[in-house]
């Protein structure tokens, strides 16, 4: 059997990452009996180490003092000597049978595996932000071209053999795993859905407001087009890159405002949102074709 790591990343959310490990234990606990030598990795992106007492023995614990995710990321890379890592979101929690569902489709298409997040908010959520915190699902074995690291199944051979890091320029942006995983792909790394591997991603009552959700499609449209630029090889396929992501934001711009006019004049509260989800994620990607970055963890 190959050998596993998982790898939680955390920055001063005490509260989530002491609720996180147990939930991890369990699942590393879970792999082990099947025949996966397994362990935990907490990677803290607090130079003062915040997490440490919250960490049970037995538990692999590292401080990555650069701040952002990108570096801790990268840490988690440069630490690991498995076969396979795992990177979840010390926010997110497994279902039962998360990490075995991940391995045996690893094993099935020998390749990386990508799952899926779902919301769960701490509270009612206010219905006009729900619709933004829908994501893809698909057919399990679908190939997958980009995907973030909350629910990402690594094989670090592969990683290694097209030597990529995550770019610590999107640290305090977002959207490094963007161009990880754009760059792994673009260079012949292969990626597959497994739809039964869900985590739950846990939402609470301070980004569960409208003003939180537009920035968040704000930043998720400009880290895209940023993404782009980065993956771009030539000048020719930067110029190609802007076009498309130009092109696309203004697209849904048109298309948002076309929404947020019919549900004014319609009441209906749920495409109005749409529209202004549309108009946030597509100004994003216009801004952001021009160069336009939103730093959404940046750090006193």
């Amino acid at each position: 059997m190959v050998s596993v790591r998982v790898a939680v990343l955390t920055y001063r959310r005490p509260d989530d990452i002491a609720a996180a490990i147990p939930r991890l234990l369990a699942e590393v606990e879970g792999a082990r009996a099947a025949g996966w030598p397994t362990e935990l990795l907490v990677v803290d992106n607090d130079p003062q180490g915040s997490a440490r007492d919250l960490v049970p023995a037995g538990v692999a614990y590292l401080v990555e003092p650069e701040p952002g995710i990108a570096a801790a990321r990268n840490r988690a890379l440069a630490d690991t000597e498995a076969d396979l890592l795992v990177f979840i979101d010390d926010d997110e929690r497994p279902v039962d049978g998360w990490l075995k569902l991940l391995l045996e489709c690893q094993a099935t298409y020998g390749c990386s595996v990508v799952g899926p997040v779902v919301s769960e908010f701490d509270g009612e959520p206010d219905p006009w932000i729900v619709g933004f915190f829908d994501r893809r699902r698909l057919p399990t074995g679908t190939p997958v071209h980009v995907a973030a690291t909350n629910n990402l199944l690594l094989e670090l051979a592969e990683v290694r053999r097209l030597g990529l890091r995550f770019d610590t320029e999107f640290g305090l942006s977002g959207g490094s795993d963007t161009v990880f995983t754009r760059q792994f792909t673009q260079k012949g790394g292969r990626m597959v859905w497994c739809d039964e591997a869900v985590v739950y991603d846990i939402v609470p009552a301070d980004r569960a407001t409208r003003s939180w959700v537009l920035r968040r499609s704000l930043r998720s449209g400009s880290s895209w087009s940023a993404s782009s630029r980065q993956i771009a090889r030539t000048p020719i396929e930067r110029l190609t890159w802007f076009g498309k992501d130009l092109g696309s934001g203004l697209a849904r711009l048109g298309g948002g405002l076309l929404r947020l006019a019919a549900g004014a004049l319609s009441g209906n509260q749920s495409l109005r949102a749409a529209g202004l989800r549309n108009l946030a994620r597509g100004l994003g990607l216009a801004a952001g074709a021009f160069g336009y970055r939103y730093f959404e963890y940046r750090r006193a």
